[in-house]
């Protein structure tokens, strides 16, 4: 008798949303806050995904798993595996935690948590045409047709759906020539595969982190990875590790109004179209503040309030706020947990 093909949805949830302070903090990064009708970037990525009827991975860290727990319970999750890390080590070590987790054969669909989709149909259709080809034992990547020259993202050269090659975060020139030549795409941070195909893939490329990896995972305890043996990790993305190296690498060009919701801009752009902020004539408003502001003489002014903080920046500068965040992180700041 032939065997159902086991899907299971990888949920990575351990980045701190750097850019969004001070409204994301360690303890309560953007994929938790609560900006989109009620609605965190956390639960919107489980309910995407439950088409699938997936078994649910949540990789998360100590600073944040009780926030997953709690937004799991309120959808009535009783049912998923958690692997929580001591300290976070990007994502290929997350990825590779989850795939020992599984049997050779599931199909990994691994999302990150602060996403925001919003074509629900195409997104189907690209996630139904990466399991056939994760079928087929290739490692699929989305790609997301750019609609406009951005700067904060890596970018994936195409053909079709042929990887010609990955491309880091470009200049605004240079993403403006990205996207005259129409073959590039943005990088979504978005896979699937079989566990076995990315693991082979991994042990060859990284085998000392694979190594450690599995001293780790053979050191959890309860869902709980171990300061000691996790800090020996290295930290290390997944397109470094694996797909800029594979030669086993498909693209899925997708259409599905994806935002990685990233930085303020990204946010402000969301939140206006969904008649969710209100905007001054001059481009101007605030994210958080309940008192009367009025901006005079300046233009696309954000200024964002929290009982302990204010930003103003300039929206066109909205990158920069990741500046303000590890300098704090690095005083051992208070501002940043």
């Amino acid at each position: 008798m032939k065997s159902v093909t086991k899907i299971k949805h990888v949920v990575l949830s351990g980045g701190v949303g750097s850019r969004l302070w001070p409204l994301s903090r360690k303890t309560k990064p953007k994929q938790y806050l609560d900006l989109f009708s009620g609605k965190s970037l956390f639960q919107l990525c489980v309910e995407r995904n439950e088409f699938l009827n997936p078994e649910l991975i949540i990789v998360g860290n100590e600073d944040n798993y009780q926030l997953s727990r709690d937004i799991l319970d309120r959808m009535g999750k009783e049912k998923y595996l958690e692997v929580i890390e001591a300290m976070p080590k990007n994502t290929a070590p997350a990825i590779a935690f989850a795939a020992l987790l599984s049997e050779p054969d599931d199909i990994l669909m691994v999302t990150p948590s602060d996403h925001l989709i919003e074509n629900a149909e195409e997104y189907h259709n690209c996630v139904y045409r990466a399991i056939e080809l994760a079928k087929e034992n290739r490692l699929v990547t989305f790609g997301i047709k750019p609609t406009r020259p951005e700067s904060a993202y890596g970018y994936i050269e195409s053909f079709g759906e042929s990887v010609v090659g990955f491309r880091e975060k470009p200049s605004k020139e240079k993403a403006k020539e990205f996207l005259l030549k129409g073959n590039f795409l943005w990088n979504s941070g978005m896979f699937c595969f079989k566990a076995s195909a990315f693991l082979k893939e991994l042990t060859e490329f990284q085998p000392e982190m694979m190594k450690s990896v599995k001293i780790a995972l053979k050191d959890m305890r309860e869902g709980f990875l171990q300061k000691e043996t996790n800090s020996l990790i290295s930290s290390i993305s997944v397109d470094y590790a694996v797909m800029e190296k594979s030669k086993n690498i498909t693209v899925i060009p997708s259409d599905i109004r994806w935002s990685d919701m990233g930085s303020f801009d990204a946010l402000a752009d969301h939140l206006a179209e969904k008649k969710a902020l209100k905007l001054d004539d001059k481009g101007n408003f605030t994210i958080g503040c309940n008192r009367f502001v009025s901006f005079i003489g300046v233009s696309n002014v954000i200024l964002v309030e929290t009982p302990d903080a204010m930003l103003v920046l300039d929206k066109e500068s909205s990158q920069d706020v990741k500046g303000i965040f590890e300098k704090l992180d690095k005083e051992d700041s208070v501002l940043v947990r």
